[in-house]
């Protein structure tokens, strides 16, 4: 008797363009979908983005309009006017206003740095009598609005030491300590440990020598972000300039030089924000490489009482 054996039928690994078709469908849904959820997910942080880099565009197509444009109510520029900038760094001050901008952010963040840091030390390492008096003598210095001493201080320069129509009345001071300085920097230096100094010492180490070799390596981004805030304060400042430098223009600065600037060209919008943009440029540089020290500095300054 024979047995007969029936094969399977056989089946097809071969999938039809339709197969393909439908896997293709399947994975841009598949991206669709996350595309959503990650909007969702960031919708507040994109708002907040949009709400903050929208005024910048607004500027940056505002100022590469012609004359004409600029008055109308288009957002788009018929022609890329990017002459407007050379017209605007070639204007009659603004190169002498850029260079006293520099020189009073350069020298500020400098003195402030170096006369803040020993005085942060001190309070932050050091254990004498009265410590806590002068911690909070720092502290009300930092409440103390400038405007209330404004009257006796433009007094001393302009009569006892004839420097107003100058600059030099803006950047004395900071030789001497600036509150908010060091108080950021005590609370950063809080967060070194003992260990460190006291391992110092034990090299021969002096009290100077510690804070150069030692603190200095480890505060880098506390001392950035001071630096930072210093360098963006004076760069912005307008209400020092106007009180001390406004009658005479040599010494007039960025921020004060560009309210001159618009007065002389009401008309010319888009003259106006190309020198905006000029102005807001080097900060906006300045922050974008520094934002990591400048974050890190800020966030570890709480970390200690």
């Amino acid at each position: 008797m024979t047995n007969t054996v029936t094969a399977p039928p056989s089946v097809s690994t071969s999938r039809g363009p339709a197969d393909a078709a439908g896997r293709g469908t399947a994975a841009r849904t598949a991206r669709r979908k996350a595309l959503l959820h990650w909007i969702a997910v960031h919708s507040l942080g994109i708002a907040a983005a949009l709400f903050f880099v929208m005024p910048f565009v607004f500027i940056l197509l505002t100022s590469v309009m012609d004359d004409r444009q600029a008055l109308t109510s288009a957002l788009w520029p018929r022609s890329w006017n990017w002459d407007n900038y050379a017209q605007v760094w070639n204007a009659p001050g603004f190169l002498t206003w850029w260079r006293n901008t520099l020189m009073y952010a350069g020298l500020g963040t400098l003195l402030t740095v170096v006369s803040s840091l020993p005085v942060a030390y001190a309070l932050a390492k050091f254990r004498f009598r009265g410590r806590r008096i002068a911690m909070m003598l720092v502290i009300s210095a930092m409440m103390l609005p400038p405007q209330v001493i404004i009257v006796p201080m433009y007094l001393f320069w302009a009569k006892q030491m004839h420097l107003t129509g100058t600059l030099w009345p803006l950047i004395i001071p900071m030789a001497f300590g600036d509150a908010f300085s060091i108080f950021l920097l005590r609370q950063f230096l809080l967060t070194i440990p003992d260990e460190y100094l006291d391992a110092a010492k034990v090299d021969g180490c002096g009290e100077l020598r510690t804070l150069l070799r030692v603190v200095v390596p480890l505060a880098k981004p506390g001392l950035a972000a001071v630096a930072l805030f210093q360098f963006f304060y004076c760069w912005n400042d307008y209400f020092g300039p106007q009180i001390y430098a406004s009658d005479n223009p040599a010494a007039w600065t960025l921020s004060y030089g560009l309210e001159s600037f618009k007065d002389n060209h009401h008309t010319n919008w888009n003259l106006t924000m190309a020198a905006t943009l000029l102005v807001m440029a080097p900060v906006i540089a300045v922050f974008f490489f520094a934002q990591k020290a400048f974050i890190e500095g800020v966030t570890l300054t709480g970390v200690k009482g």
